[in-house]
């Protein structure tokens, strides 16, 4: 496996890796297959992916991979159905500066109330396959606990190896719950064929 480089959450202590730089917009603008996470909310749920798109930048001077807004569509399905549900919200850079690495989530529609924020902890491609692969850290809202999600870009997932990688570093950052999250990393469920 590549050098896998981790950048700590902002609420951590632990300083960022000098070697570390934030994905492209256009390396983020995919859909991804979220395969393994801590929130509780995706147990219950299956075939959960998430997809990515640029959006026009507020500033018509600045060029579209350098935008500050991608627009967040969520799709899954519950274990027992095959109703696909679906959540869209549009995300916005937070904090100054080429801060693409955190972001501030709003919901679109009835959900134009709910708000998160999160945060690019990893990025990368695995050797020999290619696999585009993201580790996210969110942070505590009313209605979910802070939690991590690794994101794939195939439906099979990332390697073994990766996914050990990834919670190894995770368990090396220094702040407890880090720490903890690292531990709590489940698999979520992908039909074979959709």
């Amino acid at each position: 496996m590549a050098s896998l480089i981790l950048r700590p959450p902002t609420f951590s202590s632990a300083k960022v890796p000098p070697e570390y730089r934030n994905p492209s917009i256009p390396w983020l603008s995919e859909e991804w297959h979220v395969t393994h996470s801590t929130l509780p909310m995706w147990k219950s749920k299956r075939n959960v992916r998430i997809k990515y798109t640029a959006l026009e930048p507020n500033d018509p001077s600045v060029a579209k991979e350098n935008t500050d807004r991608l627009d967040d569509l969520v799709t899954y399905q519950s274990l027992k159905s095959d109703k696909v549900s679906k959540v869209e919200g549009v995300d916005k850079v937070a904090g100054a500066g080429d801060s693409r690495g955190e972001w501030d989530w709003r919901g679109k529609g009835w959900l134009m109330i709910a708000s998160s924020h999160w945060e690019i902890l990893s990025w990368g491609e695995e050797e020999g396959t290619g696999n585009k692969y993201v580790v996210t850290m969110f942070a505590k809202t009313l209605f979910t606990p802070a939690g991590i999600d690794v994101y794939s870009r195939d439906r099979g997932g990332v390697k073994r190896e990766t996914l050990e990688g990834i919670k190894g570093a995770l368990a090396e950052v220094q702040d407890d719950s880090v720490k903890k999250l690292a531990g709590e990393i489940f698999e979520i469920k992908i039909d074979d064929s959709r």
